[in-house]
C-alpha cells in the first residue's frame, strides 16, 4: 500500500525542492517537521467535537488561539480555531449577519475589494446575504471612496485584506475601519495570508501599514496557522474584539432532536484533533524569536526576487508588496508563455491572467538565485518567439483504479 501511494505521486509538485509558491509554506526546518509529525500521531484518532471528553485538546485551543489573538494585539479569551481561512471567514461573516438582524436589518450585506477573497463569496452564498464589491485605487489597494459610497444601513459587515491574495498589499485598515465605526458597522480584517508574518516584518524594519487590533473599529481578525504559521492543514484562528463578540460564533444546539445536547461553536462537527494539537506545537516550539528568523529568511527571498523583476527588461511588478506576496507582469511578453518556460525547468509559479504571482516561504531563499537565472532565461525565450501552449483541463478526470483490489468500481 505505501509503495503504490508514492507511486501514486508522481506528478505531484514538488514543493520540498521549493519549486512552488502556494499551497505549502514549508518552513525550511527539519525538526518542526519531525514535532509536527510526532504531535499529529499522538493526536491520530481523537475528536476536538466534545471538549469534556478530550481536555487536553480544548486546553491547547484555548492556548494556541490565545497566543494569534495576542500577536494581532487582541484580548485573551476572545479567539477560537477553525479548519482554515475559508472557516473563519464565514465564522465572522455569519456573525456580522445576526448582529445585522438584530439591529432589524432585513436583507443585510457586505461590503469587499474586489480582491477580497472568493471565501467571502462563499459565505454570503451559505449564508444567504449579498456581496458589494467596490474597486481597487493604482496601487490595488482598496478604494475607500468607493467604499464610503456603498456603505449604508443594511451594511452587517465592511472588510479589509492585510494582505490580499492577488497583489500582497495591505488595504487601508485605518480608513476602512473608522468608516465601519462611524457607520456602526462591524470591520473585519482578512489576515489569513498575512496574520503571522506581518507583525515579524514590522519588527525587521518594514514599513507595513496599521492592520490589526490597535486600530480602533477593527472587530474581527482571521489568521492562518497553516500558512505563516507553519503548522499543518487545517489551522486557522478567528479573533474578535471582545470576550463577548467572540461568544456569538456559530454556537448552536438544536435542543429538540432527542440525543443530548449539541453545541459547536463553528460550522464544524467532528473536528480533527492533530491541527490543534499541531498548531500548538508550531506556535510553541517556534516562539516570537523563530517566527521573526523565520520572517527574515522569507524578507530575503522576496526582496531578491523584487530586484530581479526590476532587472528583467520587460517585466514590472503590478503593485509593491507589503508582505511575502507578489505579482509579476508585462506590457510586452505573453506571461503564460513564460510560464510554460518555467514549468519546463520545474517551476510552477501561480499563473494569473496575465500576470504570475509568488507566495515566498522560508524555504525559497536558498533557491531564489536559481529561480532568478531560470526566470532570465525563459523572458529571453518568450522574446525570441516562444509562444503559450494549449493547456488542458485544469481538473482532469482520475485514471482508472485498479479494479481487482478497489473497494468500489469506478463509473
Amino acid at each position: 500500500m505505501l509503495a503504490r501511494l508514492q507511486a501514486n505521486r508522481h506528478d505531484d509538485a514538488p514543493w520540498r525542492a521549493g519549486r512552488i509558491f502556494s499551497l505549502v509554506f514549508p518552513p525550511d526546518d527539519p525538526e518542526l517537521e519531525r514535532l509536527l509529525a510526532d504531535v499529529s500521531a499522538q493526536y491520530l484518532a481523537e475528536n476536538a467535537l466534545n471538549p469534556a471528553r478530550f481536555p487536553s485538546l480544548a486546553r491547547l485551543e484555548t492556548a494556541a488561539a490565545d497566543m494569534v489573538a495576542g500577536l494581532l494585539h487582541g484580548p485573551a479569551g476572545a479567539a477560537g480555531l477553525t479548519s482554515g481561512g475559508t472557516e473563519s471567514i464565514f465564522v465572522a461573516v455569519s456573525v456580522a449577519r445576526d448582529v445585522a438582524r438584530e439591529r432589524g436589518v432585513q436583507r443585510p450585506f457586505i461590503v469587499t475589494a474586489e480582491t477580497a477573497h472568493p471565501a467571502f463569496a462563499k459565505a454570503c452564498h451559505l449564508l444567504d446575504i449579498d456581496q458589494v464589491r467596490v474597486p481597487v485605487r493604482a496601487d490595488k489597494r482598496l478604494d475607500v471612496a468607493a467604499l464610503t459610497a456603498k456603505v449604508g444601513t443594511d451594511t452587517a459587515l465592511v472588510v479589509a485584506s492585510a494582505p490580499c491574495y492577488p497583489y500582497g498589499v495591505v488595504d487601508p485598515v485605518e480608513q476602512v475601519a473608522t468608516l465601519a465605526a462611524e457607520r456602526g458597522v462591524p470591520c473585519h480584517v482578512d489576515a489569513c495570508l498575512g496574520g503571522l508574518i506581518l507583525p515579524f516584518l514590522a519588527e525587521l524594519g518594514q514599513p507595513v501599514p496599521p492592520w490589526d487590533f490597535r486600530v480602533p473599529g477593527v472587530t474581527s481578525i482571521s489568521a492562518d496557522v497553516h500558512k505563516y504559521g507553519y503548522s499543518f492543514k487545517g489551522a486557522s484562528v478567528i479573533a474578535f474584539a471582545t470576550p463577548e463578540l467572540a461568544a456569538r460564533r456559530v454556537w448552536f444546539d438544536d435542543g429538540v432532536w432527542g440525543g443530548g445536547t449539541y453545541g459547536t461553536p463553528t460550522p464544524a462537527g467532528t473536528r480533527p484533533a492533530p491541527p490543534i494539537a499541531g498548531a500548538w506545537a508550531a506556535l510553541t516550539h517556534l516562539g516570537h524569536e523563530g517566527y521573526r528568523a523565520k520572517a527574515a529568511a522569507v524578507l530575503c527571498a522576496r526582496d531578491a526576487l523584487v530586484d530581479a523583476v526590476a532587472s528583467i527588461d520587460g517585466l514590472r511588478l503590478s503593485a509593491q508588496p507589503d508582505g511575502p506576496v507578489l505579482r509579476m507582469t508585462s506590457d510586452s511578453l505573453d506571461m503564460a508563455a513564460v510560464a510554460d518556460a518555467m514549468e519546463d525547468r520545474r517551476w510552477w509559479l501561480n499563473r494569473q491572467p496575465g500576470a504570475l504571482h509568488v507566495m515566498l516561504s522560508p524555504l525559497h531563499a536558498r533557491v531564489v538565485d536559481e529561480l532568478t537565472a531560470d526566470l532570465r532565461t525563459a523572458v529571453a525565450e518568450v522574446r525570441a518567439g516562444r509562444t503559450a501552449r494549449e493547456r488542458a483541463a485544469v481538473y482532469a478526470a482520475p485514471e482508472p483504479t485498479d479494479s481487482a483490489t478497489s473497494v468500489t468500481t469506478p463509473r
